[in-house]
């Protein structure tokens, strides 16, 4: 016997086909409960989407140890070879709104929620490992001048390289979104990185910073310009479909993690900043160690439900890992969080998808939109002498040094730090083909700028980075302007 339909408040319904009126062919009456409360409910059914990362997809599944890491990290999670841990991860596009396509040339976001039994921890990075800027006071700017023009209302290229010629520290970022991996053939077939320098520290207490790297099982697959205009124009759902179906038939994409670790002692005298998100560690310095493997198994049962209301925030920890100086990550621990008490409002973290699943979220929050006060009529401050939740007394992270007075400053140089060194090592590590369509992809876009001032401050900047490709850029650029104006 099927269920019986009924109001919110639980009343059985007699029509639901049908809405009340004033006769046959009379007006409809205010007093029918049924019609107010669904056209009520569907007028407030949309929540504000993110800023950015809007469009998004996601899935559950697991991460399992592969190899013995106990010695760098207490964290419970990667205590053993072989413990499991579930994981919520959402993949995402950064500057498309929520009805955007998926093959489009932009980061992919790559946010991943462990439910450990000592708290969720959320790992949320990206599929590139660095990024356009490196002080988050600098991130709104950043979006407006990659998001809709407010005169126009479409992206312009005037403001995305107008921001760039100004930001020399993007050339690196800019390198890695306009070669081969630009546009990912769809999530399963691409790497996510953790982006951010987070700290580990073992039960001795010796610190390590950390890089997070999941590299995919299934290939790195990418599209060119041509073929992703051909995916949008057929299907601007791809990725999302192509996730939902590869999960439905059984097909479970994963990806191995592997971590860089760094003595503390050693990222004083680094050649590079190992906190500027604008820059990697080199390999041949700090090789990549397996750590072990994700994997996703199930989709959610609701899309609004897991994958639009999760929320994740960067300063979620468990004990034996910590933040870093990272000043981009510094900024991400507090406007994450957030981010989603204004989406979703302040309990956003007791919906099912945020919740922690392998233990209880025991504290003293209470009240505020749809607060559930599961701890009824139990305290709500503390210390109390009535059994209330107490404090450990033990850090989750070390301690990091500090020195200096109170200030705005431009963090101090290592060695080889300037804004191009990296971006030139990244174009002199292509092969001929992947040089040729990067400096392809880039002189579409810059040659779509109307001032020469932007394009030569830009063009200064791969200069900088690399004769070779400074030059190949100038010279494809001027070329494709010559034909506009012909």
């Amino acid at each position: 016997m099927s269920k019986i339909l009924t109001t919110e408040s639980g009343a059985p319904i007699a029509d639901n086909q049908n809405s009340a009126s004033a006769g046959e062919y009379g007006p409809l009456l205010i007093q029918d409960q049924q019609l107010l409360e669904k056209l009520a409910r569907f007028n407030r059914e949309r929540i504000p989407e993110r800023v950015v990362h809007a469009r998004g997809s996601g899935a559950y599944g697991y991460f399992e140890v592969t190899d013995e890491v106990s010695q760098f990290t207490r964290a419970n999670f990667l205590a053993s070879v072989g413990k499991r841990t579930e994981v919520f991860l959402r993949f995402s596009t950064v500057a498309g709104n929520l009805g955007a396509s998926d093959a489009v040339r932009d980061p992919r976001g790559f946010a991943l929620k462990f439910y450990t039994e000592e708290g969720n921890y959320d790992l949320v990075g990206n599929n590139t490992p660095v990024f356009f800027i490196k002080d988050p006071i600098k991130f709104p700017d950043f979006i407006h001048s990659q998001k809709r023009d407010p005169y126009t209302g479409v992206q312009e290229a005037d403001n995305v390289w107008d921001f760039w010629a100004h930001s020399p520290a993007s050339t690196h970022q800019i390198t890695w979104l306009f070669g081969d991996r630009g546009i990912p053939a769809s999530y399963r077939h691409m790497n996510g990185y953790g982006s951010h320098t987070y700290q580990w520290v073992n039960e001795s207490g010796d610190a390590f910073w950390v890089k997070y790297h999941f590299k995919t099982n299934q290939g790195v697959r990418s599209l060119d310009g041509g073929q992703a205009a051909e995916v949008v124009g057929a299907d601007a759902d791809s990725h999302q479909r192509d996730l939902h179906q590869a999960i439905e038939r059984g097909v479970f994409p994963s990806w191995t993690l592997y971590v860089q670790l760094m003595p503390v002692a050693e990222a004083a005298d680094y050649r590079f900043n190992p906190f500027d998100l604008t820059k990697v560690w080199p390999h041949a310095d700090y090789p990549l160690q397996k750590v072990g493997r994700l994997v996703l198994n199930k989709n959610p049962e609701n899309v609004f439900a897991e994958v639009e209301q999760s929320a994740f925030s960067p300063n979620n920890f468990v004990p034996g890992i910590g933040p870093s100086p990272d000043k981009m990550l510094q900024g991400r621990l507090f406007a994450y969080a957030d981010a989603q008490r204004y989406r979703l409002g302040v309990n956003h973290t007791l919906l099912a998808v945020n919740a922690p699943k392998a233990t209880e979220a025991n504290n003293y929050g209470r009240d505020g939109l749809s607060a559930v006060n599961k701890s009824g009529r139990g305290k709500n401050y503390e210390p109390n002498s009535y059994d209330g939740p107490a404090q450990t007394d033990a850090a989750l992270a070390a301690p990091v040094a500090l020195n200096g007075h109170t200030g705005t400053y431009t963090t101090p140089a290592h060695t080889k730090d300037d804004d191009f060194f990296q971006a030139g090592e990244l174009f002199r590590l292509m092969s001929a083909g992947e040089q040729e369509r990067l400096i392809g992809n880039l002189a579409g876009f810059l040659a779509q700028v109307s001032r020469d001032d932007i394009i030569e401050k830009n063009l200064a900047h791969f200069h900088a980075a690399d004769e070779n490709y400074g030059s190949r850029l100038e010279a494809a650029v001027a070329k494709l302007r010559a034909g506009q104006e012909s």
